[in-house]
């Protein structure tokens, strides 16, 4: 897949915090630069949702990587499969999200997060009642609030990289264990 909106150029700064930070610039934040004013909204917005603390960390990063396993965005998979290791989750979980339903790794909650995240995802939702109640009555409301804001927020991000045709840029090549491949309709469809 090639880019469907050029790169802009980056300030100086910017580019240098982000090779900092990453190593190299993300190509979302190259393509969103042609808008600096969102672009900067869009960090903000993101900042501030990497601070929420209610619901846990694994959790909202288990969640973001079902939706963008779910959508297709490669780019989210990837950087937050990386992100998942440098904040030290469960790497042998975070490598299986992708095929979460074939894996034996997840607790009852963490199954229920994926399932909730990918309800979300579903155009149109299906989200259940039953679902619902069981992840107020595990996590409290604060938490399943953040928790759906932060999956809202997942499928914005992946929508719109997978929109732009951004796709992995080898960010979790440097972990320990291979990312696994989102297993195919069918077999999904066999254990759901």
């Amino acid at each position: 897949m090639t880019l469907r909106v050029p790169k802009a150029e980056l300030p100086a700064e910017l580019r240098d915090t982000m090779i900092k930070q990453l190593g190299s610039v993300p190509e979302p934040v190259e393509v969103l630069w042609n808008h600096p004013q969102l672009t900067l909204a869009n960090q903000e917005f993101a900042a501030r949702v990497g601070e929420w603390e209610a619901a846990d960390a694994s959790l909202k990063s288990f969640a973001h990587m079902a939706v963008a396993a779910q959508i297709g965005c490669s780019w989210c998979l990837d950087i937050n499969y990386f992100l998942a290791l440098n904040r030290n989750l469960d790497p042998a979980k975070a490598s299986q999200v992708p095929r979460w339903r074939l894996s034996e790794l997840f607790t009852p909650l963490e199954r229920d997060v994926l399932a909730y995240a990918e309800a979300m995802t579903n155009t149109p939702t299906t989200v259940t009642d039953e679902l619902s109640a069981r992840l107020l009555d595990a996590l409290g409301p604060e938490a399943l609030v953040e928790l759906t804001a932060y999956v809202g927020f997942a499928n914005l991000a992946a929508r719109s990289n997978t929109a732009f045709g951004i796709t992995s840029q080898g960010y979790s090549d440097a972990c320990e264990i291979p990312l696994a491949a989102r297993p195919e309709p069918s077999a999904v469809a066999a254990t759901a």
